[in-house]
């Protein structure tokens, strides 16, 4: 169900600049009303519900001042901009005291207009649905297997897997590092007739070409070096269930031909046996390189490609679907609080625009690890703008000593330590953002950032940086 359009009401005693103000409005998607005196404007906000009200300052009967005052009394979460051609500090610093979300001063131009009333409309929404998911218990609802977020980009998402999932269609789901791709395979596997059998996820990135075919195929004893024992592949293992391959675009053009072959029958034979096992398993693929691009330039087989191209499934940006940012945000927030034994019951408005304003290059799991740090350092009931050490996409300033340094000495040493700890979330951030970009292969993150793999493992473990557990293979 559709929500309704933001309600706007202008309020001017110039019945042309009321007319024009909703002719600039009307190209944006709202309902827009007009008073031309604050005794009509109150006694339209008594009788209907509005968003955002936009008000001129002087006007003969009931000025902007006293409509500003008394609409703050009645709903504070109404969104009042006050415009005037009388712009001074003074009345500018007055309405925002009183509560005034913005100040227009005359003339202005309609993108000026638009822009200002867009900014009253996008903060009234998030303030709305943020005191809806504090207050309410769907945030608090456990979530199994199911993508969060009631935006249309995630809604088709979700439709796209209840569609192929009761089907053994090959899926291929793509999207930036981050988006969440194992959590579409795993909802596909979750809704299958295949719920009941196993579920392995194995990140193609963390394994060169002939290990990955034994991890998957399986190998008799003495198929090559090392191979001391007959080992059951992934394959054999995840009979009547789901495999999921993440990052395939790091599959070896041979393995690809593999499992182009296996695709075809379901039939393969282990590394170094002759003798031809069949089995009932589902593929699920996931990427986030542009593999049609990679097949033209021939580092990726074609027939390959359009073979597992069946049933393509895109997981948009978190960027792109902004309603969606605080449900996943109190998601986590409930998960980790469950997690620390902690009683926070959300965000404040602040906090709250802040996670809604931030471009999350890092997606989901970048907000992930933003709200578990929020509730490690939040003591109160509420998670501020403080709590969330985000810095519009830059790197958090470093802290500051408790106490200030009294000597040149104590002065020298606080200086030293401030160094060494942005030196150290420095580097921190740059390994972890190396590492996410490739999928947290550690070989590939070294090699792009010009590092031999030990110094790059080296520097991992001294920030006790770690391959998370759901990116681990299985054992074998």
């Amino acid at each position: 169900m559709p929500s309704d359009p933001p309600r706007i009401l202008i309020v001017d005693d110039e019945v042309n600049i009321c007319r024009n103000c909703e002719k600039i409005l009307s190209k944006m998607d709202c309902a827009v009303s007009i008073a031309q005196n604050g005794h009509d404007a109150l006694t339209l906000i008594e009788a209907e519900p509005f968003d955002v009200v936009v008000t001129d300052l002087k006007m003969s009967r009931m000025g902007g001042m006293e409509v500003l005052r008394r609409v703050m009394e009645k709903d504070p979460d109404i969104r009042v901009i006050v415009m005037t051609g009388y712009a001074s500090v003074s009345s500018a610093v007055e309405v925002m005291k009183i509560g005034a979300f913005d100040y227009l001063p005359k003339p202005f131009t309609p993108h000026e207009l638009r822009a200002v009333v867009l900014q009253a409309i996008t903060d009234r929404m998030t303030s709305r649905q943020n005191h809806r998911l504090k207050n309410s218990e769907e945030a608090a609802r456990p979530i199994a297997h199911q993508l969060i977020g009631n935006s249309p980009q995630i809604q088709k998402v979700v439709s796209m897997i209840r569609k192929v999932a009761p089907t053994d269609a090959t899926v291929l789901v793509y999207g930036e590092s981050g988006t969440g791709k194992e959590l579409v395979a795993r909802a596909v596997h979750a809704n299958s007739n295949r719920k009941d059998g196993v579920f392995f996820a194995v990140d193609c990135g963390t394994l060169s070409g002939n290990l990955l075919a034994s991890e998957l195929f399986g190998h008799v004893k003495g198929a090559f070096t090392g191979a001391h024992r007959e080992k059951s592949g992934i394959f054999r293992l995840a009979h009547q269930g789901t495999v999921f391959l993440d990052e395939i675009s790091n599959i070896s053009l041979d393995v690809q031909g593999m499992l182009l072959r296996f695709l075809e029958s379901q039939e393969f034979y282990p590394l170094g046996g002759t003798t031809l096992q069949k089995v009932n398993v589902r593929l699920i693929f996931a990427t986030n390189q542009d593999l049609q691009n990679m097949a033209a330039a021939g580092t990726f087989r074609q027939d390959f490609y359009y073979r597992i191209f069946v049933y393509p499934i895109l997981i948009p940006p978190l960027r792109d679907r902004k309603p969606d940012i605080l449900p996943i945000a109190y998601h986590f927030l409930n998960q980790f609080c469950r997690r620390m034994n902690k009683s926070i019951s959300g965000f404040d408005d602040d906090a709250g625009n802040r996670l809604m304003a931030f471009d999350w290059p890092g997606n989901v799991r970048q907000l992930r690890n933003v709200i578990e740090r929020a509730v490690i350092h939040c003591e109160k009931k509420l998670i501020t703008s403080a709590d969330l050490f985000l810095r519009d996409n830059a790197l958090a300033e470093p802290a500051m000593p408790e106490s200030i340094p009294q000597t040149n000495e104590a002065l020298k040493q606080a200086k030293k330590d401030i160094r060494i700890a942005a030196i150290s979330e420095l580097e921190k951030k740059f390994l972890t953002h190396a590492l996410e970009q490739n999928n947290w292969n550690v070989t590939q993150a070294a090699r792009q950032t010009g590092f031999q793999r030990t110094n790059f493992q080296n520097l991992m473990k001294k920030h006790g940086i770690t391959i998370p557990h759901r990116l681990r293979m299985p054992p074998g």
